[in-house]
């Protein structure tokens, strides 16, 4: 159940840069359904199921914002860096966990002028000198959102790292239903997204794939005065990206999931964001071009440590991925 494997997926440390546990755990559910699995040199998780049409590459990024530590001051507060998108706003009083299990609270310098910025921000791990610390938390130590995961309704979850652990989850549910497919299906497993879609940049260029998916949480226009103002709303399905800030979407792979949706009775919505971008952003550009779309799961809250998003959104995603490359390219 896509519930079951989200929640598998949601529980493992994976800041961007420190991917190996999440790719892991990926691999070990993915190997019994694959004829391939392998790492880049990056780190890239590669998953193949052989197929006699055309190659499809479908990607979901394993990592999630993090916080990296830098210093330590004297009195044992652990000074720290944003790695990703951190919203300095919402991270204040936070519990994070670094990847050695080490506990804190976020915190901020009070003696300044206005709003905390990120390099105003600390750790209180319980130290009480730099020594004491820096020998419970290396520099370079990246340390996360408290993966706390709270059930709203039947449907929905709250917790962090839902950006992109709900693309990791739709994408592993998706592989694992596919029987015979008509296509090569590579699905990847990307790492570095948060810091520029590295990962995916590179595994594009290796896979050469003659299409593309990315799957990746999308931001909602359903909550109080929301910005930006856009159409997609949780729990009104899988939502089909017309374009971002990275990609605009390739017509061919857009329009045949609109199709497959209709035809299929798969709760869809177009997708038009105005800031942000997905793996698809470096995949399309890759070698001499690669035609690229984007299934995105609605999320509020994304980049928070309570992304929100409606289990049935994942299930039509799943429903949908499967119906795409089951198609005859």
């Amino acid at each position: 159940m896509i519930k079951d494997t989200l929640l598998k997926l949601l529980a493992v440390h994976g800041a961007t840069g420190h991917e190996e546990k999440i790719a892991a755990v990926i691999a070990d559910m993915l190997r019994p359904y694959a004829d391939s699995v392998e790492t880049d040199a990056l780190g890239n998780l590669i998953v193949r199921k052989n197929g006699a049409g055309k190659r499809v590459m479908l990607a979901a990024h394993m990592d999630h914002i993090g916080f990296i530590a830098t210093d330590a001051d004297k009195e044992g507060f652990v000074r720290v860096y944003n790695v990703g998108g951190i919203d300095v706003s919402v991270s204040l009083g936070q519990h994070v966990v670094f990847e050695n299990g080490v506990k804190g609270v976020i915190g901020a310098e009070e003696d300044i002028e206005g709003a905390p910025k990120m390099q105003h921000l600390y750790v209180d791990i319980g130290a009480t000198s730099r020594e004491e610390a820096l020998s419970k938390v290396a520099i370079g130590d990246v340390a996360v959102y408290a993966p706390v995961v709270s059930e709203l309704g039947d449907v929905r979850l709250a917790s962090p790292a839902m950006d992109d652990r709900a693309g990791c989850a739709v994408l592993a549910e998706a592989f694992m239903q596919m029987k015979e497919t008509k296509n090569e299906v590579v699905a990847v497993f990307t790492v570095q997204e948060e810091v520029g879609l590295r990962g995916a940049r590179t595994a594009a260029y290796t896979v050469d794939p003659d299409y593309a998916i990315a799957l990746d949480v999308t931001t909602t226009g359903d909550v109080p005065e929301a910005k930006p103002k856009m159409a997609v709303k949780l729990g009104a399905g899988a939502a089909i990206k017309v374009m971002d800030r990275s990609v605009i979407c390739a017509p061919a792979v857009r329009d045949r999931l609109v199709k497959l949706s209709k035809e299929q009775n798969i709760p869809y919505q177009m997708e038009v964001l105005t800031a942000g971008g997905t793996d698809s952003g470096a995949i399309h550009q890759t070698r001499g071009g690669v035609p690229s779309g984007v299934i995105s799961i609605p999320c509020r809250y994304v980049h928070s440590a309570a992304e929100t998003i409606d289990l049935g959104d994942m299930e039509a995603a799943v429903q949908m991925l499967v119906g795409y490359v089951n198609e005859a390219l």
